[in-house]
């Protein structure tokens, strides 16, 4: 099955959240999807995230992560997601930070090598550091349709979905055919 990396994939807001998204129903073991099973699809996320990532003027253009590197990438995803998980759910995990940092640290204490533009796990690094430097709580939400993380920036914080265009169309749909399928009428 073929797979292309679209806008809707980086609504997280930050590109450790779409980093961390790139597990498609991470909780459904029966329909879980890793993207980043496929190396192709893991090199092509560093190409896409350089044109659709919230951050992409922060760090230019991306490189993909080097073979040697891609476990520690996945890695940091997992950690960033727990962590991220964690805060929005206002649970005080010093343990989550913790390994969190330490992923983060060993990504950056390994040397860049020689590659043109940013790589992949060094700017998720740098972005999931920014995410703890300066947390805003109450705009890491989670998308009660897609479970992805993000967000929300709108000025009242009222932001509900991680992409009102996908989920929010979803779940509105599936309210409205309920609604319908038991006969009542709006």
């Amino acid at each position: 099955m073929s797979f292309t990396w679209t806008a809707h994939r980086f609504s997280g807001g930050a590109l450790a959240l779409d980093v961390a998204n790139s597990v498609v129903l991470r909780f459904d073991p029966a329909r879980r999807v890793d993207r980043f099973e496929d190396p192709a699809a893991m090199d092509s996320f560093a190409e896409a995230a350089s044109l659709y990532s919230a951050e992409r003027e922060r760090f230019g253009m991306l490189v993909p992560a080097p073979p040697e590197k891609r476990k520690s990438l996945i890695g940091l995803r997992e950690a960033a997601d727990r962590h991220f998980r964690a805060q929005v759910e206002a649970e005080d995990r010093l343990d989550l930070l913790a390994d969190l940092l330490e992923t983060i640290a060993a990504i950056l204490r390994q040397p860049a090598g020689n590659i043109k533009g940013t790589s992949l796990d060094v700017a998720t690094a740098h972005s999931a550091l920014s995410l703890i430097a300066n947390p805003e709580p109450d705009r890491l939400k989670i998308c009660p349709n897609c479970c992805w993380l993000f967000l929300d920036r709108s000025r009242n914080r009222s932001r509900t979905w991680c992409d009102m265009a996908v989920c929010g169309n979803r779940t509105k749909a599936r309210r409205h055919y309920r609604r319908n399928r038991q006969g009542v009428q709006p």
